[in-house]
């Protein structure tokens, strides 16, 4: 089958569209004939071993340490089972699937990622675990719409629930035209909340479109933007940008707000004064991906058709490259599709 192969850390180079052989499922897998699937930073991120170890920032890395390469890439993939393993209830075949992607410890907290940790979806095929599919063949999306789900809305979903955002709270989403940030515009609202969306003067007509109520340049000073929008103060921020955001926007936060921080694409070091959480019943909380009992939320809201994914391009497999080297420049608003 064809495949998109990291064979190392570094650029656009170190990732190979080749032939591999076709996965067999054993005991317990089901293999998923992918149909489509989604880009995100971690794509990115891990092929330039951008995460860094705890011992030393700079060292080249997964998001969870080594990789071991090769290693097929994806981590957002829909598609229909092909085949099972022992153990697995063979109608399952020919359904179509949404994979959650995450693996996790015994308390659910998610330790690895398809596409990081095992081989994913930019391939024609991709052997996972039968817990990890979900079906959705009476979904009314489009594979291309369910495939943008898994990474970015589940991320999305995780800090909702996280952050235990309800209706009729006051919501500052940053970094809200991205694969993250747009999500959780639309799951946000979808709640009932009000959401004020930080992204850029050209990005917010489709920033509003998503479910915002106010968007607020990014370039403006953030905290009279708030100030001006929630005059009552925020209920919580939903963040993936990080640093300088949170000391310019950390004194318009209301007694007992939360602060849902999932990225620092922004800046990972910044000055907190600590008297404004505890004086304030404030919360940090910080949010790596979902639980499966997220992902759950996550596929009903799939089956429901509650919120359709923005779609910014389609790529063939082969146009990989050209599919990141896009994702890079930042200036789509939601997902970019690679199908197989």
């Amino acid at each position: 089958m064809k495949a998109a192969v990291l064979t190392r850390f570094g650029g656009p180079e170190a990732l190979e569209v080749r032939d591999v052989p076709d996965p067999a499922p054993g005991a317990g897998q089901v293999l998923v004939q992918v149909t489509a699937a989604a880009m995100n930073n971690t794509d990115i991120w891990t092929r330039e071993g951008a995460y860094g170890t705890a011992e030393d920032p700079d060292a080249r890395a997964g998001w969870r340490g080594p990789i071991d390469f090769p290693r097929i890439q994806g981590g957002d993939i829909a598609g229909v089972v092909e085949a099972v393993g022992d153990g697995v209830d063979s109608s399952l075949v020919g359904r179509r699937v949404l994979v959650d992607p995450a693996f996790y410890d015994a308390r659910d907290h998610p330790v690895g990622l398809l596409g990081s940790e095992a081989d994913g979806g930019f391939a024609e095929r991709v052997l996972v675990e039968s817990i990890r599919v979900h079906d959705v063949s009476d979904s009314p999306l489009s594979d291309d719409e369910l495939a943008c789900l898994p990474v970015a809305y589940g991320t999305a979903m995780g800090m909702l629930e996280r952050g235990a955002i309800r209706a009729g709270e006051t919501v500052l989403v940053t970094g809200a035209s991205g694969g993250v940030g747009i999500a959780l515009v639309q799951l946000a609202r979808a709640r009932g909340a009000h959401v004020v969306a930080l992204t850029t003067e050209a990005k917010s007509a489709q920033v509003t479109a998503a479910g915002a109520a106010v968007t607020v340049d990014r370039h403006r000073p953030i905290g009279d933007a708030v100030h001006e929008y929630a005059r009552d103060g925020l209920d919580a921020v939903l963040d993936v940008v990080g640093a300088p955001v949170l000391a310019e926007v950390l004194p318009y936060l209301r007694d007992g707000a939360r602060w849902v921080i999932a990225g620092a694409i922004g800046g990972h070091t910044v000055p907190l004064d600590l008297r404004r959480l505890y004086l304030h019943n404030i919360a940090i909380i910080g949010s790596s991906m979902h639980t499966p009992h997220h992902f759950e939320l996550l596929v009903a809201e799939a089956r429901r058709g509650t919120i359709r994914p923005p779609i910014a391009a389609v790529y063939d497999l082969a146009d990989i490259h050209r599919a990141q080297a896009e994702f890079g420049t930042r200036r789509h608003v939601g997902k970019i599709v690679v199908r197989p």
